[in-house]
């Protein structure tokens, strides 16, 4: 063993935690984070460490889940099949470029964005990693691709709401929710380096229409825009951050709270702060993302829009407001 390179020492280590019976089908591995920290090895070795455990059938990535046991019970036999004869082509690479898109879709939002690689791909497609250049220029043409694909998923309506508000407030929840199901794209993406994505382009263009009849030049239309986007993908970075926590620890966002109450308590018990001393006596208090963006959508697009010219457009009021 001393001799084998670590990455296959790793392999075979969490190949005997698998055929012992440690790691069930279904279980999650570790990750590739977890793996630096436990066998003290650079990310490149943990990220090439899953991609040979993939290539030897043992795991398999589960999308919102991680890099898991993969299930190995054989299925049933079917019957042969009756084979016809067709005339001889040349052999054909099977690989497209959407399955290209789509398993990097799908390695990212298990397992994060820093698991994707264009060695790993190429392996898991088994292409040389020159062979996968085919299909993308390089990582950022990659990246890029899957943020546009992203979006595609879930393209905003072609007939909008009536209303300025009521269109903004669509277009930010559209965006939240693309954010949710794809935690390591809020972090990926850009205010002052943005990627010309023409799905993602859609929802800037849709965001400009709404504000368009409201009178406002174009300079600060961009800034109610850049503003809007920049609230939704501020919050949407906390995706990333806890399931990211959540895969190190073991422990929900409520179960890590829960586990701070006697450090937050001694810290209070130092005295002066008495401010933040009165966060213990809240009882219905929601520290969700979900809670932050739904308090404060509302009233950045009431402030956003109270400040345009136009009077055909009427803002909805809200009561904090009124």
């Amino acid at each position: 063993m001393s001799g084998e390179a670590p990455y296959r020492q790793i392999v075979g280590q969490i190949r005997g935690r698998i055929e012992s019976g440690r790691l069930r089908p279904g279980d999650r591995v570790p990750s590739a984070r977890q793996i630096t920290a436990e066998w003290g090895v650079a990310l490149a070795t943990a990220t090439k460490v899953l991609a040979a455990l993939r290539t030897e059938g043992l795991v398999t990535a589960v999308r919102g889940v991680g890099t898991v046991v993969a299930d190995r019970t054989p299925a049933p036999a079917a019957p042969p099949a009756r084979r016809e004869r067709r005339p001889r082509a040349e052999p054909a690479d099977t690989t497209t470029r959407d399955q290209v898109i789509r398993h990097a879709l799908a390695l990212a939002d298990a397992e994060g964005l820093d698991a994707v690689s264009m060695r790993r791909l190429a392996a898991e497609h088994e292409l040389p990693t020159m062979g996968l250049y085919r299909y993308v220029r390089g990582k950022d043409d990659l990246v890029r691709m899957m943020v546009d694909a992203a979006f595609a998923e879930a393209p905003l309506p072609s007939v909008p709401p009536r209303g300025a508000y009521a269109q903004l407030e669509l277009a930010a929840r559209h965006l939240w929710d693309i954010f949710r199901r794809h935690p390591w794209l809020a972090p990926t993406m850009s205010i002052t380096r943005p990627e010309f994505a023409p799905h993602g382009m859609r929802y800037t263009e849709f965001v400009l229409a709404a504000l368009a009849p409201l009178g406002l030049p174009m300079t600060e239309m961009m800034h109610v825009n850049i503003s809007l986007f920049g609230f939704v993908r501020g919050l949407a970075m906390g995706f990333e951050t806890e399931a990211q926590a959540a895969q190190h620890t073991g422990m929900t966002s409520d179960e890590w709270m829960q586990r701070q109450g006697e450090l937050f308590g001694g810290i209070i018990g130092l005295g002066g702060f008495p401010m933040v001393a009165r966060i213990a006596e809240i009882d219905d208090f929601d520290l969700s993302l979900d809670a932050v963006f739904d308090y404060g959508l509302p009233r950045l697009l009431d402030g956003l829009l109270r400040r345009a010219p136009s009077t055909t457009d009427s803002v909805k009021k809200v009561p904090f407001l009124s």
